[in-house]
C-alpha cells in the first residue's frame, strides 16, 4: 500500500510538514505501508514555510522598506537548487503589518517586495515563486518596479511618491536601468484572484475598501490606476489592464505581466503541486491523505485539501482528510472527492489546549494510527 500525505498547515498548531510527519508516524504504528510526505499550501500565508521546510531549503532574512515606509525585517526562502526563491509579498506589504486604523492606500507601497526580489536575484536565483495574497496596497505594483530599477517619473523628472497618490502624475517610464538578470528570471505568481486592473471589477473597486479606500474615493483612485496603465501602454508597448489576475494584490499582477517577460499567474495550489512533484507521487498512490485545521463547506470551494482531492481522483486514489475540527456542513466534502474525513481530537478539551503543538501532533498520530489499523484489513 502506497500512501501519499499532503496536509495544509494547522495554523497555530502544526506546519504542513509537521502535520504530515505526525500522520506518517501514526500510519507506521498501524501497518507496513510506503508513505511519502509532501508539503502543501495554496500560495497564501504559509507557502514559503511549507516549501522551504518540505524541500530542504533555507531561509534568508533581510531588511526592506515596509508598506508605509521605514525598514522592517522580512524573510524568504531559497530552495536547495540555489536557483529558486520562494516568497510572499505580504511579508513586505501585507495588510496585517499595520493596524486597521493605520491603513493608508494613498501611501502604501510594494517597494519592499521589489527589494526582496532584487536580493534573491543578486544571490543567483532565476526562478521566483511569489505568493501575492494579503496585500495592503493599491498602487499597481509601482513600488516594486521602482525598487527593481524602473524610473517612473513625474513631469518635473522626479520619481512618483509611494502609493497610489501620484499615479495620475506619471509622465514617463524608463526601464533601461532594470538589471538584465531580471529579464532572465521566470516568475511563478501564486494568484487565485481573476480580477482585471481597472473598472468596476478591478483592484480598487473590489478590494480597495478592505485596504482603506473610502467609497467616494474609488472612482478617483481607479482613474489614477488607469493612467498608470495607459502610460505603461505608451512606454512599454503592452496593455494587460484587463487581463485576468492583473488586479491581484492591488495591481501587482499587472506590474509582473507588463514589465517582466517570463511570468505565469497560476492558482497557488497548482504552483505548489508542480514545485513539490506531488502529482508524480500521487499517480502511484492507493490512498492520499490531506487535511487542515478546520474542515467545512469552504474546504470544498477551492481550498488546498480540495485541490489535492481533485488530483487524487484523477488517478483513482482514495482520499482521507484529517482536521483539528469539523463543521456540520463539511459533509459536502464527501461529494467533492474527499471519501472520508476525521477530526483528530480524542477528548473534550479547550481550543487553546487542543491547539498546543505537542497535543495536536499526538492527536494526529493517534487518529491516523486508528484509521490505518482499519484500512490494513483491506490492503
Amino acid at each position: 500500500m502506497k500512501v501519499v500525505i499532503a496536509m495544509d498547515s494547522f495554523k497555530g498548531s502544526m506546519s504542513s510538514m509537521e502535520a504530515g510527519l505526525a500522520a506518517k508516524e501514526g500510519i507506521a504504528r498501524a501497518c507496513d505501508a510506503e508513505v511519502v510526505v509532501k508539503p502543501l499550501a495554496d500560495g497564501g500565508e504559509g507557502t514559503t514555510e511549507a516549501l522551504v521546510e518540505g524541500l530542504s531549503g533555507t531561509f534568508v532574512s533581510i531588511k526592506v522598506t515596509g508598506p508605509l515606509g521605514g525598514k522592517i525585517n522580512v524573510k524568504y526562502g531559497i530552495l536547495k537548487d540555489k536557483k529558486t526563491a520562494v516568497m510572499e509579498m505580504a511579508e513586505a506589504a501585507g495588510i496585517t503589518l499595520v493596524k486597521q486604523d493605520a491603513l493608508n492606500p494613498g501611501r502604501a507601497t510594494t517597494y519592499g517586495v521589489g527589494e526582496m526580489i532584487s536580493d534573491a536575484v543578486k544571490r543567483g536565483c532565476r526562478k521566483l515563486i511569489i505568493g501575492i495574497g494579503g496585500s495592503m496596497t493599491s498602487e499597481g505594483g509601482v513600488g516594486m518596479l521602482q525598487a527593481s530599477g524602473a524610473e517612473i517619473l513625474r513631469k518635473d523628472g522626479n520619481p512618483v511618491a509611494f502609493g497610489i497618490q501620484e499615479l495620475d502624475s506619471i509622465e514617463s517610464i524608463n526601464t533601461e536601468k532594470m538589471p538584465k538578470e531580471l529579464q532572465e528570471c521566470h516568475f511563478q505568481i501564486a494568484c487565485d484572484v481573476r480580477n482585471p486592473l481597472c473598472g468596476k471589477n478591478g483592484a480598487v473597486y473590489v478590494f480597495g475598501a478592505q485596504k482603506g479606500v473610502r467609497e467616494e474615493e474609488k472612482e478617483f483612485f481607479d482613474r489614477k490606476m488607469a493612467h498608470f496603465a495607459e502610460k505603461t501602454k505608451q512606454y512599454i508597448g503592452n496593455d494587460y489592464r484587463m487581463e485576468e489576475g492583473a488586479g491581484a494584490a492591488g495591481g501587482l499582477g499587472f506590474a509582473f505581466l507588463s514589465y517582466f517577460p517570463n511570468v505565469e499567474l497560476k492558482p497557488g495550489i497548482d504552483i505548489v503541486i508542480q514545485a513539490t512533484g506531488l502529482e508524480q507521487e500521487i499517480k502511484e498512490a492507493d490512498i492520499v491523505v490531506t487535511g487542515e485545521g478546520f474542515l467545512d463547506a469552504q474546504t470544498a470551494m477551492g481550498k488546498a485539501p480540495f485541490g489535492i482531492a481533485c488530483l487524487a481522483k484523477k488517478y483513482h486514489a482514495k482520499v482521507l482528510a484529517f482536521a483539528g475540527g469539523v463543521a456540520k456542513d463539511a459533509t459536502i466534502c464527501n461529494t467533492k472527492g474527499i471519501d472520508a474525513f476525521f477530526p483528530i481530537a480524542r477528548e473534550a478539551m479547550a481550543l487553546k489546549e487542543a491547539m498546543e503543538p505537542a497535543n495536536a501532533k499526538e492527536n494526529m498520530k493517534l487518529a491516523a494510527e486508528q484509521v490505518f489499523r482499519l484500512l490494513s484489513f483491506f490492503y
